[in-house]
């Protein structure tokens, strides 16, 4: 096993709205699906060559939440810069950023749905 993770999704009550705020805090496009009563925003990602990837999702049972499991984010050596636009796109920093020693920074944050989602940046 590579990695321990292979996928992630994010819960959105408003995908359009989650799409606009990860797209401005991470300065990044998502490809859009719709289908079965879902709807997606996928994380660019390198899926063909093992990378992990993830999308946000709205539908019957994606339900934002700030307990459970954590997923981080790659600020690609941005956490500051990314840190700094969170508020302005509709979101809250509840945990500022941090060292983890040897495994970089790490910073937690609430975004516009009601997520509980880390931000890392590594060494």
């Amino acid at each position: 096993m590579d990695n321990a993770i292979n996928w992630f999704e994010i819960p959105a009550v408003n995908l359009d709205r989650a799409r606009k705020f990860y797209g401005e805090i991470l300065k990044i496009e998502f490809h859009l699906i719709e289908g079965k009563g879902m709807r997606a925003a996928f994380f660019p990602a390198d899926l063909a060559n093992g990378k992990v990837g993830g999308a946000l999702m709205e539908g019957s049972g994606f339900i934002p939440s700030m307990e459970g499991t954590t997923v981080y984010l790659d600020t690609e050596k941005k956490l500051s810069e990314v840190l700094s636009r969170v508020e302005a796109a509709g979101g809250q920093i509840v945990l500022p950023k941090m060292s983890i020693g040897q495994n970089g920074f790490m910073a937690h944050i609430k975004d516009s749905e009601g997520n509980k989602v880390g931000l890392h940046e590594s060494l």
